[in-house]
């Protein structure tokens, strides 16, 4: 352990804080992968494990799928003699080298997990399971948040069903849901929610305990570090049907068996999910940070909304610079377009040199970012809970006394 940790400082030393981390694919076997995440062809069916249809950055947390495979889901970099270790190992023994001593003695890890989904139709209907219920099966909750890249097909079904018709809520008549998760055939617990069409350049933030069945465009997700779901509409794709393990995945075995299907009831946040306001509550567009601008470059909010975690999203024009402080430890994706980041050359959709983590020492310092391309140099940066107490926050949007008359 000694040798790790003295290889570690080593390597950050050497790196000036700014670690290249390795891709971590993940595959599903509930759904085909869409095809957009820019591996070969050959590299995306699996067998059967599925299809990769998941890209996991800056990853700290393992995947929770049906076959088992070391490190899943983990994010690695390389120690000196070609020795490979987790960032999850790298932040569990050298905690305070990576996250600043101070924010090591508070949180445990990172506590983000920031992705790239990518799949060929719409997610089914499902949920993430809050703090509550995700400590009765050992896990985290997960709140995440939605970002729709430009550029990229928006796939054949671009709409997102979120949460449920206001009256189901008010009126409490959460028992609808039930028939289609028992009976178990089709995909008729969609009539219960309402859809909302996906843009480029635009995104959403969910809390956990809300139901969504998420569109088929290529998103880049910020979310809680955890992978715990139920999944609860049979069919999807047309004629794909989810195997219903998935509704009972994160329901502990005691539950199951006093509750089946009723137990998943008890785990949404009918509220939030009944909120006649929904979008106007949920809809996280960018917002420009005016202090952030710079000649040549612009930055802007792109998850917000919570202090579970935050994001931004950084444009460097062709010759272009920019110079980069923030609060604490993050990590970036250089998404399209060349450069460097400090003395580390950076380029989008180079699965060598695409992914970095910069350590707190060094990202609380001016870094200078250059665009040594043709085209804009495109980055997306993602920090964990309380990295930026100034996150933006929604203006909650008023609730009518009158709502169900006007809808």
């Amino acid at each position: 352990m000694n040798e790790i940790i003295s290889k570690l400082e080593k390597l950050i030393e050497h790196n000036d804080g700014i670690l290249r981390l390795k891709p971590a694919w993940v595959a599903r076997d509930f759904l085909p992968p869409g095809r957009r995440l820019g591996l070969p062809e050959e590299m995306y069916d699996l067998g059967e494990r599925g299809g990769i249809c998941e890209r996991w950055v800056g990853s700290t947390t393992p995947a929770d799928n049906r076959i088992k495979v070391p490190n899943e889901g983990l994010c690695c970099l390389d120690l000196e003699d070609g020795q490979e270790i987790t960032l999850k190992a790298a932040v569990e023994i050298a905690p305070a080298l990576i996250m600043g001593a101070d924010y090591a003695k508070a949180h445990t890890g990172l506590g983000r997990l920031p992705k790239i989904f990518d799949y060929a139709y719409r997610l089914p209907y499902h949920l993430h399971q809050m703090a509550k219920d995700a400590r009765k099966v050992g896990r985290n909750s997960k709140e995440e948040a939605y970002y729709f890249p430009e550029e990229v097909p928006l796939g054949p079904e671009p709409e997102t069903y979120f949460g449920v018709h206001p009256y189901i809520s008010i009126e409490k008549r959460y028992e609808l849901l039930l028939p289609p998760m028992q009976e178990w055939k089709d995909d008729s617990i969609l009539l219960h929610s309402r859809a909302y069409r996906l843009k480029a350049g635009d995104g959403f933030h969910v809390p956990a305990g809300i139901l969504h069945a998420p569109g088929s465009a290529l998103t880049i997700e910020l979310q809680e570090d955890s992978d715990v779901f139920a999944m609860m509409q049979a069919k999807v794709g047309g004629d794909i049907i989810i195997d219903k393990e998935l509704l009972f995945k994160d329901v502990s075995e005691k539950e199951r068996k006093k509750l089946a299907e009723k137990a998943i009831l008890g785990m949404i946040d009918w509220e939030l999910n009944g909120d006649p306001y929904f979008y106007e509550n949920r809809h996280t567009p960018p917002i420009l940070i005016d202090s952030d601008q710079q000649s040549g470059s612009e930055q802007s909010w792109i998850f917000y909304n919570t202090h579970k975690f935050s994001g931004k999203k950084l444009i460097i024009r062709p010759g272009g610079k920019h110079v980069s402080v923030e609060k604490g430890v993050y990590n970036i994706l250089a998404w399209r377009g060349q450069g460097t980041y400090g003395n580390v050359e950076i380029e989008g959709l180079n699965f060598e040199k695409d992914e970095l983590l910069i350590c707190h020492q060094r990202a609380i310092y001016p870094i200078e970012v250059v665009n040594t391309g043709d085209r804009d140099l495109i980055i997306y940066k993602f920090f964990g809970p309380d990295i930026n107490p100034d996150v933006p926050m929604l203006t909650k949007y008023p609730k009518s006394p009158n709502a169900c008359n006007i809808l």
